[in-house]
């Protein structure tokens, strides 16, 4: 493991694709840096900009240029979350990561809980939705059926309603560091490599500023690339 040279402490990584959220980084942050100072561990926050056509990549290097916290990888066009999240995966170095969303729709507030658990000794802590009701309906069915489909094709199960919002333990990370597979779907790829694992349930809020940048035609291809 990975152990802060400064300190005793543990290390996190908060790893946070982004793509066009100008309007969600004023509140992503103080939002964040509210829960982590409340959560004793070392931390940096590792953005990376998928391609922004927004104010996106100015607004983090300005963030990243006061407070040491903040680390910005600026790919060269717009990749998608998945090969975004991959990037974000090779910058960290940390006795554990937690992939989070930008717009708050990942509680940042279960940080505190994840970290908890992992410190009990538990290498992989699940982030659950207790409910979909934020979704539409069409979207709710759709889930459902493919996480039951997906299940029913797969040795390897992936959790319902399970985001990438989760803890992972740096061995769990050096396992996945090795996988190098181009078409990436990383729910099936987080899950992948096993080790224990504790989950934690939640309420998914709205967001909290700007649009999804996922529409059903995506999101039909995010499922097929995943199966």
């Amino acid at each position: 493991m990975t152990v802060s040279a400064r300190t005793n402490k543990k290390s996190l990584a908060l790893l946070v694709p982004m793509y066009n959220e100008e309007e969600s980084i004023p509140l992503f942050f103080p939002a964040i840096k509210t829960v982590m100072a409340e959560v004793d561990v070392d931390y940096k926050i590792i953005c990376v900009d998928d391609g922004s056509s927004d104010n996106t990549l100015k607004m983090l290097l300005a963030e990243a240029s006061k407070d040491e916290h903040v680390q910005v990888v600026a790919l060269s066009r717009n990749f998608g979350k998945e090969a975004a999240m991959t990037a974000a995966l090779d910058y960290v170095e940390a006795d554990a990561a937690i992939p989070i969303d930008a717009d708050l729709q990942d509680p940042p507030e279960l940080i505190g809980e994840m970290v908890a658990k992992w410190r009990e000794g538990f290498d992989v802590v699940y982030a659950k939705r207790v409910s979909r009701d934020a979704d539409t309906a069409m979207k709710r069915s759709s889930a459902g059926s493919f996480y039951k489909l997906f299940n029913k094709l797969s040795q390897i199960k992936i959790p319902e309603n399970v985001g990438d919002f989760r803890l992972m333990d740096s061995k769990v990370l050096e396992a996945l560091k090795c996988l190098p597979e181009k078409d990436r779907f990383m729910k099936g790829i987080f899950c992948w490599p096993g080790f224990s694992s504790y989950t934690v349930e939640f309420e998914r809020q709205e967001r909290a500023a700007g649009d999804t940048k996922f529409n059903y035609w995506k999101l039909w291809n995010f499922a097929l690339s995943g199966i």
